[in-house]
């Protein structure tokens, strides 16, 4: 192999463009959400209601993710990504009118709140199409022999992005109020739109196109099931999530078990995001494609027994440091996940094979909320988290020893194959 180059995907100007596109949309989609809820609880105290955006949100994208990665696969791939940012500043442009005192003196709270409910369901739909035209157009960018650069900087931009979004949210919320605070976030998905412009359209890869719909969704689910590296990675991925997700119990263990307060409640949420973005950055300049297989069997499980020692650990600051460490697994996870996704997927497929990956992907996320409470409802909390902790061991584990193929993965090939 050639010497390593940890800027070789920021050296094409359109994937430059792209990453400031990315950041700015993902941030304003970030701080959208968390001004959305800080307003619907305003208006009902109900946890509850805080419970049905999520709802309202996942089911549609979830619902809509095969039959929108077959459209990504039919369309061109630019213009499909301006589309949808339009569509989501329409969102936002709605949301800011409605956040206006006068219409929300006139209009009465159930209204307003179901509009938002309304608005959010319509964000769903659109989340559905994000993911496979990101993936797609990524590829479309920059050549084969530097998918892996890229997915460490497109998913380094994702995560700077999702912290920074939430932070800047709840500081402007404060100094401007909802009502302005939803007019920074149109105001933000309007620049992403322009920047988005300066990317030039691209070629559409599908032979197929025109296929009958119900051929194609099949077409792409049967790929994925065949392709043991893309089912492996996705299935370790998705029960990690599933039943390692603490997080969801963090109010939790800030207010009853650490008793740390509002304070220690936002270092705990942080950590995790601040150990993936750090991991991130640094597998830009120590590539882990090599062994790939056996790294995210790896990591998956030091994923595991972070899990387990913040569930046991009544320290504020062991616990934060289990966080942080959980967040490394999880950014080497990804990282790898990512690379092993744009290099066994062909062109043509990339819309469904992402929208499969979102699907296993935003359900274990959602359902892996469900599983902590319910599991802390009938076991207790610690029990709960250790349990989940546990469960993603003997996943690791379990994989490790039943998929030699898996284990033994290596990308390194696959990159020789495209830079020849």
């Amino acid at each position: 192999m050639a010497n390593i180059d940890p800027y070789a995907a920021l050296r094409f100007r359109e994937f430059n463009i792209f990453l400031l596109l990315r950041f700015v949309l993902v941030f304003a989609w970030s701080m959208q959400f968390i001004v959305i809820e800080w307003q619907v609880y305003t208006l009902t105290k109900d946890p509850l209601s805080l419970g049905i955006i999520g709802l309202m949100e996942i089911i549609p994208a979830l619902s809509m993710a095969l039959f929108a990665g077959h459209i990504v696969d039919q369309r061109e791939k630019r213009n499909l990504f301006l589309c949808c940012i339009g569509l989501f500043s329409l969102i936002s442009l709605c949301l800011f009118f409605l956040s206006e005192a006068s219409i929300m003196a006139s209009w009465g709270q159930k209204s307003i709140l179901y509009s938002i409910y309304g608005f959010v369901f319509f964000g769903g739909l659109l989340r559905a199409f994000f993911g496979p035209t990101i993936f797609s157009l990524v590829s479309l960018i920059v050549p084969k022999k530097v998918y892996p650069n890229a997915a460490t900087w497109n998913s380094s931009t994702w995560q700077m992005a999702s912290i920074l979004g939430p932070a800047v949210a709840g500081l402007t919320i404060n100094w401007l109020g909802v009502h302005w605070s939803l007019c920074i976030v149109f105001v933000l998905v309007v620049i992403s739109f322009l920047l988005g412009l300066l990317i030039s359209k691209k070629p559409v890869l599908n032979p197929k196109i025109g296929e009958p719909i119900i051929q194609s969704l099949k077409e792409g689910v049967r790929f994925v099931f065949k392709t043991k590296a893309i089912l492996g990675a996705l299935s370790l991925d998705m029960i990690a999530v599933l039943f390692g997700g603490a997080i969801a119990l963090l109010p939790v263990f800030a207010q009853d078990i650490l008793k740390v307060g509002p304070e220690g409640f936002g270092v705990l949420r942080a950590a995790p995001a601040v150990g993936a973005f750090i991991t991130m950055l640094t597998t830009a300049y120590i590539p882990i494609s090599r062994k790939a297989g056996m790294k995210l069997l790896v990591a998956v499980f030091g994923f595991g027994i972070s899990i387990i020692v913040f569930g046991l650990s009544s320290v504020f600051w062991i616990s934060v440091f289990a966080l942080f460490f959980s967040g490394i697994t999880d950014g080497v996870s990804m990282v790898i996940r990512q690379t092993i996704l744009q290099l066994k997927t062909p062109d043509h497929m990339r819309g469904r094979v992402s929208s499969v990956n979102s699907m296993f992907v935003g359900s274990s996320n959602e359902l892996g909320a469900f599983e902590s409470g319910l599991t802390a409802k009938l076991m207790g909390t610690v029990t709960a988290v250790v349990f989940g902790g546990t469960m993603t061991l003997i996943t690791a584990l379990t994989t490790g020893l039943v998929s030699p193929s898996f284990r033994n993965l290596d990308l390194e090939k696959d990159l020789e194959a495209h830079e020849n």
